[in-house]
This record gives C-alpha cells, structure tokens and sequence, in this order.
C-alpha cells in the first residue's frame, strides 16, 4: 500500500495520518508492504512533506507578518529547495485572535527564498497557501532587493494597506540569482489578482478584513498593479488577471510579475518533487486523503491531483477522511473507490479532532480487512 495522504487540518499532520494509518494497517495484516509518502498541495504541510521523502532541513531567522522575528524552516536537496509561505508569513504566526489585514507583511517570506539561494538552489517550489497577508507581496519584494517608495522617496509602509502610497517601484536591487533560478509558484487557487474573486475579496475576511477593509485593500492592489505595470510594461498589467496572481493576498502576482515565477497546481509540483511516480509503480493499492473530503477537493487539493495521478496508472485508491461530504458517485467520479471517515467511528466533530490518531488506527484497520480479507 502507498500511503499518500494531507493533512488533516487542526488535528493533524499529513506525516502523522499517514503513521496512524500504517499502524492499523499493520495490526489488522503484519505482513503488508507500506510505503508513506505524505504529501501537500503548497499551504501548510508542504516542508514537511519533503523532509519527510529526504530533503535535508535547514533554518533561518525570518521576520513574520507582524514585523517580529522568529525561526522559519525550509527544505533542501541538491540544487532543488521547497520554501513555504505559512512558514514565514502564515496565519499560524499571528497570536490567537489577532488579524492584521492592512499591515501584515510578506517580507519573511522574501527572506526565505534569499536564504534558498544561498543554500544554492537554482529551483525553488514556492508553496503559497495558508499566508496571513494581503499586500501583494510588496513585502516579500522588498526583501529581495526592490525599492517600492512613496512620492517623497521613502519606502512605503509594510502591509497592503501601505500600496495605496506607493509612487515608483525600483527593480535594480533585485536579487540577480533570481535570473538563473527556476521558481515554481506552487498554489490550489486560481484567484486574479482584484475584483470580486481577488485576494482582498475573497480570501481578506478569513484573515480579518471587514468589507471596508476589503475595500480599501482591492483599491490598493488595483494602484500596486498599476505602478508595477508603468515600470514593467504590459505583461504586469496582463498577469494581474492571470490564475493565481491573488494566491496568498497577491504574492502569486508578485512572483509571477517581477520574480519571473510559473504558476502550477500545488499537488501536481509535489509529487514530482516527492517522487509520487516511482512510489506509485511500486503499489498495489493507494492510500489518500485529508481532513475533510468535499467540493473544495475536487478543485485541484491533493487527494484529487494523487487519484487522478493513480488512476492514469491504472492503480485503485480509497481514501480516508474526518468528515465525507462527497456522494459516491462524486468519489467515483474523481477516481476514488471508496472513503473511510473517522465520523463513521466516532459522530461528534470535537471528539474525531482531539482523537483523530486513534480513530485513524481503527480505520487502517478496518481498510486492510475491506481489502486484505486473508489478513
């Protein structure tokens, strides 16, 4: 069995489901074969799958959305390094609570990358979900070399409430390693930049922005976007609208615009980083999931992009999930035979979140009973 699970979202890792798993697996059919490949779609997790598959963990001291700084973790092997926005600039580093939609700032995440190319890296995935900002990335430009100044010349305050003063954007300071670097904008949104299905709209009020708020911060993208494209040209005003420019309050526009990033769906850049391809020849049978199995999967999260991957193979795949809000035909269709929900075992919520590893042994359990009945 392969074992290629996400995380299950405030419970639990996607290296600890895939354990949990295993272990049930084990006990209910010793002598199955188990290979864990965890994997991640770019948000949260995304380092961690790597390290987990043998990349190499290094650390650097970054400055987090709020402008305090902290130890920020990222991943290497040979010249490939995988860098995680939640890392540096994540929700998770803010104090419970406590949102800071206008000032909260990418920078960190700029310093992780720099701290990429002095690890050597000539290929970077950048992994941009679970992000606490909403200034275009102006902060993670920032830290890479660009001047963003207001009229009177100085540098324009951190988070996107700051764009609205923005007058000029100097490039020269840019990193130039950047040039010679392959950077790879891992993300499973596909947001423009501005408007009603951009970063301010629709991802500001999960990281605290009122509609005033929302506001005021599409208006500043709008502006940002426009000074960009006066100093870049036309291509700045086309990848404003172009899928994932909004990922991560915008950072998906900054990367692509002026860092020279390709956009691509989260899972499919994992797995080949992870080598999903060789661990999926090997299995008989593919093990996916994460916390919650619903319509948001089927639009290009992990479980997804591994059953569409093991079904081109040729190879069946369950899945296990806390809460299945997906009919079977719904599973069917996206190429899973069959989903174990920890709600099966245990109906409260609360309890499936507090007890998810056990809950999880049982379902491996009772998985290699559905589908070793010989034990």
């Amino acid at each position: 069995m392969l074992i290629a699970p996400d995380k299950f979202k405030g419970s639990l890792t996607a290296v600890e489901v895939a354990r949990y798993l295993a272990e049930g697996i084990r006990r209910a059919a010793p002598g199955t074969r188990i290979e864990a490949l965890p994997v991640a779609d770019g948000g949260d997790g995304t380092v961690a799958a790597a390290l987990a598959a043998g990349f190499e963990r290094r650390e650097t001291t970054v400055i987090g959305p709020l402008g305090t700084p902290h130890t920020a973790v990222y991943a290497v092997q040979g010249t490939t390094a995988v860098v995680e926005m939640a890392e540096a600039s994540g929700l998770r580093h803010l104090p419970a609570g406590h949102f800071a939609p206008r000032t909260a700032t990418s920078y960190g995440t700029g310093e992780l990358l720099r701290a990429a190319l002095d690890a050597g890296a000539r290929e970077i995935v950048l992994g941009i979900g679970g992000s606490a900002t909403t200034d275009g990335g102006a902060g993670m430009l920032t830290a890479l070399g660009v001047h963003l100044l207001t009229p009177d010349g100085g540098p324009v305050p951190p988070g996107g409430g700051g764009l609205r003063e923005l007058a000029s954007a100097d490039l020269s300071g840019l990193d130039p390693r950047l040039a010679a670097t392959e950077l790879v904008l891992a993300c499973d949104v596909d947001n423009p930049l501005t408007g009603p299905h951009g970063a301010a709209a629709v991802y500001g009020p999960q990281k605290g922005a009122d509609e005033e708020c929302v506001r005021l911060l599409d208006h500043a993208l709008v502006h940002y976007a426009t000074v960009l494209h006066r100093v870049l040209g036309t291509p700045a005003a086309e990848l404003a609208a172009a899928p994932g420019a909004g990922a991560a309050g915008g950072v998906g526009y900054a990367a692509l615009a002026v860092l020279g990033a390709r956009f691509r769906p989260g899972i499919e850049v994992l797995m080949e980083v992870l080598g999903f391809a060789g661990a999926l020849e090997r299995a008989d049978l593919v093990v996916t999931g994460e916390g919650s199995l619903d319509e948001q999967t089927l639009r290009g999260k992990a479980p997804a992009g591994v059953a569409r991957a093991a079904r081109a193979a040729g190879k069946p795949v369950v899945a296990v999930c806390g809460r299945l809000a997906l009919s079977p035909e719904q599973l069917a269709a996206a190429g899973i035979e069959h989903a174990y929900a920890l709600t099966a075992l245990e109906p409260d919520p609360a309890v499936c979140v507090d007890r998810a590893g056990p809950l999880l042994v049982r379902v491996g359990e009772r998985l290699a009973a559905d589908r070793l009945p010989s034990g």
